[in-house]
């Protein structure tokens, strides 16, 4: 049997791409999003709404257990968070008859802006006569779950930035450190690991979420820590109908939400035909050379981290056969490197060797805020054939979009912490 393809953007144009303060950007111009075109029935946009939101919340995984506010319409784009300060235990006993000093409520503010996401298809006249599928519902639910990963990812990045971090078991100090794929000596996501952040949690008294602490978890660090006989999955819960949608167990009273979407530090090959460089000659000083096997393009190095030895340093510049490498991001201290030739160099942004590195995230109640995504904070936009007016004179493109604004930030540092480990999977 022969499976045909069709790429159905040959009757489209442009690409969508995200954009910022309500300009989605195209190939051919600008596009403004207004609001819903006046071909559909009301009904029928509520509909497909309705069903962009559905399709984006599922994705949502890392904006469910946050304080969640909303901005009303015409009051700025800056949100603000509030945090209490606990009150001090009071230990000395009060005098009879004597009204004892009164208390004041320490309260911490913490102001945020929202920006502007969007993404669109354009579909042409003949495009909707002629296809088969219904295009404005296929293109709804993609929009959606673009939409979902998108918004998704951006909280994401935001919580893997927080300050506390544990590598492994804490037998090292680095990311770097961090190895996956040997015969032995690896660093995947054991219990023990889930037991330390545990009680780093319990030590700043973070509050926890329905009875327990909450983990977001990628599926390879998943498939290390459920063949602990101690695992329970939701069905063993004394209350199984209690669970969160994507709940795949919990262990050491922690609850771990599954999701492709984890983080995951991955360190891009060096070259473009292979994933590490080779020394050649030896080095004594900020000045490595490497094999000309290897396809290196003047200046494509700049910026990266490299492992050499062990050590991790920064490329400040690169020929096609040589780095200079200096001690840290500012690029303000040239390194001192002494290696031998055949020295294998490794990308640095992850792991030992190059390994993918996993944060799994741990956290309790009021780690952290975001906007409310409902009433105005998602949209879904259908502009009709001919909305443009002279700009699309012959009525032969219409546009499906979405557009969010959106802000996430910590609100107690101490109230989460990421275990980084590599996987057995990976």
């Amino acid at each position: 049997m022969t499976e045909i393809k069709t790429n159905l953007q040959l009757f489209g144009a442009g690409e969508a791409v995200l954009g910022t303060e309500g300009v989605i950007n195209a190939d051919n111009g600008n596009v403004k999003a207004y609001g819903i075109g006046e071909g559909l029935s009301e009904e029928m946009k509520t509909y497909y709404s309705d069903y962009l939101i559905d399709n984006a919340e599922p994705a949502l995984v890392h904006d469910r257990f946050a304080q969640k506010h909303k901005i009303p319409t015409g009051n700025g784009k800056t949100i603000q968070f509030r945090k209490y300060d606990p009150l001090p235990k009071l230990t000395s006993p009060i005098a009879e008859g004597v009204t004892p000093t009164g208390q004041t409520i320490n309260m911490g503010t913490l102001n945020a802006t929202v920006a502007q996401y969007g993404g669109y298809v354009e579909l042409t006249d003949l495009l909707i006569m002629t296809a088969i599928d219904n295009n404005l519902c296929m293109a709804t639910k993609l929009l959606g779950s673009q939409a979902g990963r998108t918004l998704d990812s951006i909280s994401r990045e935001v919580l893997v930035g927080g300050t506390n971090v544990q590598y492994g078991e804490g037998k090292v100090s680095s990311r770097a450190q961090l190895v996956g794929g040997e015969a032995e000596g690896n660093h995947y996501l054991t219990v023990d690991a889930v037991r330390r952040a545990v009680r780093f949690l319990k030590n700043q008294n973070a509050e926890k979420i329905d009875g327990a602490y909450v983990a977001i978890i990628h599926p390879d660090c998943a498939y290390d820590l459920m063949s602990d006989p101690n695992w329970k999955y939701p069905h063993q819960y004394a209350d199984p109908s209690a669970i969160f949608e994507g709940e795949i167990g919990k262990i050491e009273g922690v609850r771990f939400i599954e999701s492709t979407e984890a983080k995951v530090f991955h360190a891009n090959d060096l070259a473009e035909n292979m994933r590490t460089l080779t020394v050649s000659g030896s080095a004594n000083g900020d000045t490595v050379n490497f094999s000309t096997d290897a396809t290196v393009y003047e200046g494509a190095l700049i910026g990266r981290e490299v492992l050499i030895d062990g050590k991790k340093y920064y490329v400040s510049a690169n020929t096609a056969s040589s780095m200079t490498l200096c001690t840290d991001s500012t690029k303000q201290t040239a390194a001192n490197v002494n290696c031998d030739s055949g020295t294998i160099i490794y990308p640095g942004e992850a792991g030992a060797c190059g390994v993918d590195v996993y944060a799994t995230l741990v956290f309790g109640d009021n780690a952290y805020g975001t906007t409310a995504l409902s009433d105005g904070g998602l949209e879904h936009i259908v502009k009709q054939l001919g909305s443009a007016g002279s700009s699309d004179p012959l009525n032969q493109r219409a546009t499906v979009g979405w557009k969010a604004t959106k802000v996430t930030v910590r609100l107690v540092e101490a109230f989460m912490i990421r275990i980084e480990t590599a996987a057995s999977a990976a």
